[in-house]
């Protein structure tokens, strides 16, 4: 026996009517998903923290931070009792910057070996000064940042600067500049306790008494830039606010 089943044309008509909306419906999430994916990349803060989040550095370590130290010949015998307190020099790497050999370093090798190496640093009179109440020295001091930069040592995430009585904790540094990705261009540092200070320069000035962090490729593009802004900075008081406005010009700010 044969059975025929005859569907109604206004059943079928609404069959294929509800087949038609729920494409619909799904090609309106596929749609709603395209586009929001398309907003939130084409943000350039939302790609970077994506991008960021993905790629995972690998952990930084002691040796990968290169320092770059000011002092001078006169300061130099009170500067490293204050260095020997924090230097490590079996882990760490760095260069003391003097405008000329302090007295009897050369026949102190023993202690020397305890300490980072000594290097005097280039002439600095072609550039010029002019603040009246400052020092010329200051650019000398400054100028340190692309000196240190251009000993090209190897492996080095992070360039740290200070003076020869800053007082640096390797382990706190070590864990504060981890939290940034060293890829990136960072400037980390902090302004002076002083706000007069502060406001002779600048709130936004990483201090050099304090010592202040740069990432090696920010470094790198500084210091291929940094005599020509020694040149158009002449104004200024004190070496960290040429490194500041230098960096303010690659539009980089203080972390």
């Amino acid at each position: 026996m044969k059975f025929l089943v005859s569907f109604p044309s206004r059943s079928l008509h609404s069959y294929r009517s509800l087949r038609l909306v729920i494409l619909l419906f799904f090609l309106c999430i596929l749609l709603y998903f395209v586009t929001s994916i398309t907003l939130v990349w084409t943000n350039s803060d939302v790609r970077m923290f994506l991008l960021s989040a993905s790629h995972l550095p690998s952990p930084l370590s002691l040796h990968q931070i290169m320092f770059g130290i000011a002092s001078t010949k006169n300061h130099w015998m009170n500067h490293k009792e204050f260095i020997k307190v924090w230097w490590k020099p079996e882990n760490m790497r760095g260069c003391v910057f003097v405008d000329s050999l302090p007295a009897n370093y050369l026949s102190n090798s023993s202690d020397n070996s305890s300490l980072p190496e000594i290097h005097i640093s280039e002439d600095t009179s072609q550039f010029p000064y002019t603040h009246k109440h400052g020092y010329r020295s200051f650019i000398r001091v400054a100028r340190i940042v692309s000196e240190t930069v251009n000993l090209n040592h190897l492996d080095v995430k992070w360039y740290v600067f200070g003076d020869g009585d800053t007082v640096f904790f390797p382990a706190n540094l070590v864990k504060t500049l981890s939290k940034y990705d060293h890829e990136l261009w960072y400037y980390v540092g902090t302004n002076s306790e002083i706000y007069e200070q502060n406001q002779g320069n600048a709130f936004e000035m990483g201090f050099w008494a304090a010592g202040f962090a740069v990432s090696a490729p920010l470094a790198e593009v500084l210091a291929k830039v940094f005599d020509f802004c020694l040149e158009r900075y002449p104004h200024l008081y004190g070496s960290d606010g040429r490194v500041y406005s230098c960096l303010a010009e690659l539009g980089v700010g203080l972390t």
